[in-house]
């Protein structure tokens, strides 16, 4: 080989196997750029992750930051204006205020139980009008209170209020008279001893067949006591009262020559006969004044605190200093009267009552008008009356014959 060739042999050898003093050193430096750029991208992966966290940490207390920041402002936005401005005052401005509010709780409480006291004091005034009200007005409960009055009554003040009943129960009833149908003394007697225990209606619907068969004295004391007993049946306790009728009229036969005698006295001597019957004889057949104590007589007066007494005898005497005596007959009637339409036992009907305002017993029964009123008797409430045969100016309709009897009364006359 030439030395040309080889020259050039090695100089391609080493241009194919070995780098160029240049390329190497370009090479090395390139090698070291990168072992430095490996070398770096941990350390800047490190600090990037620390970064992050960094950043994640702040952005973490950030929010923590706002979101306290927020509640807060909430919080502030739920307080009142006046909540507000209670906590930026001073403490004594504080007392003053919870001062201020103690005394608007007391002046509210105040204000409350005056509101209620006005409402229960005009619950009250209601209460007593609504109980004022009436057929009369609230003169009713005065004279009751008045009558009921812890302090004993004078006989003075009792003669006037009785002066008084007597008056407006005589502009009442008018045609107040004896409920016993009867033509002379015999039949009212008779009539009278058969009304114990009994309505003088049934008497009436029964004397009409009895005064036939029987129009004397004498006539009725030779009656056969069967045939009596039967024809007074329908008023009740007929035997005892065909025992009463039998001895009376036998003893008017015997004692008197066949007339009814004139006298309490004498009248009270025949079997069967009271003073509640003598009077009733005596008053409206001879016209001598006198009180007839029945049931309805006693109870009323006992009611209009006229009396306190319970035995008959005892109430007339009572009664008797109370009115003159030409007042006595009609008085009875006309209290009767009340206490048969009106003023009943078990439930008087007050609230139609027409002498409510002189009743010191106003209330017992019932007030109501519209009630009152559906509790009204004969011609107060618009049926018939008790007597068959009424007086002309009686305002009602007659009472209707017993059924059976007055064809028989017709066949006997």
């Amino acid at each position: 080989m030439s030395e040309h060739q080889a020259a050039r042999s090695t100089t391609t050898g080493r241009t194919a196997k070995e780098p160029a003093p240049g390329a190497t050193a370009a090479r090395t430096a390139g090698s070291k750029k990168a072992a430095a750029s490996k070398k770096a991208t941990p350390e800047k992966a490190a600090a990037k992750r620390a970064a992050t966290q960094t950043a994640s940490t702040k952005s973490a207390a950030t929010k923590k930051a706002a979101t306290a920041k927020k509640a807060t402002a909430e919080k502030a936005a739920e307080k009142t204006p006046a909540a507000k401005a209670a906590a930026e005052k001073s403490p004594a401005t504080k007392k003053t205020a919870a001062k201020t509010t103690a005394k608007k709780t007391t002046a509210k409480k105040t204000a409350a139980k005056k509101a209620a006291g006005t409402k229960t004091a005009a619950t009250k005034t209601a209460a007593k009008k609504t109980a004022a009200k009436g057929a009369a007005g609230a003169k009713k409960a005065t004279a009751a209170k008045q009558a009921a009055g812890t302090k004993p009554e004078s006989q003075e003040s009792k003669a006037e209020r009785a002066a008084r009943i007597n008056d407006a129960l005589a502009e009442v009833y008018y045609y107040a008279h004896p409920e016993l149908d009867f033509e002379n003394p015999f039949e009212l007697l008779v009539a009278t001893v058969l009304s114990a225990q009994t309505t003088d209606l049934r008497v009436n619907q029964t004397t009409p067949a009895l005064f036939a068969k029987y129009p004397t004295p004498e006539d009725m004391a030779a009656a056969d006591p069967e045939e009596l007993e039967e024809l007074i049946r329908p008023t009740g306790f007929f035997r005892s009262k065909a025992k009463s009728l039998l001895g009376l009229s036998a003893a008017l036969r015997d004692d008197f020559g066949g007339t009814v005698p004139g006298t309490v006295e004498e009248l009270v001597k025949l079997p069967g006969v009271g003073r509640k019957t003598a009077f009733v004889v005596l008053g409206n057949a001879f016209g001598v004044p006198g009180l007839t104590v029945d049931t309805h007589f006693g109870r009323l007066v006992r009611r209009w605190k006229l009396t306190e007494q319970t035995d008959a005898v005892k109430v007339e005497q009572e009664i008797d200093d109370l009115l003159p005596e030409s007042e006595w007959t009609m008085f009875s009637h006309r209290t009767i009267f009340h206490g048969r339409r009106i003023c009943h036992s078990r439930k008087p009907a007050c609230g139609a009552c027409p002498i409510a305002e002189l009743c010191p017993s106003y209330g017992e029964g019932e007030t109501d008008p519209e009630k009152a009123k559906k509790l009204l008797k004969y011609e107060m409430g618009g049926q018939p009356g008790q007597r068959l045969k009424p007086p002309a100016d009686y305002p009602g309709r007659p009472a209707p014959p017993l059924p059976g009897r007055d064809q028989a009364a017709g066949a006997a006359r």
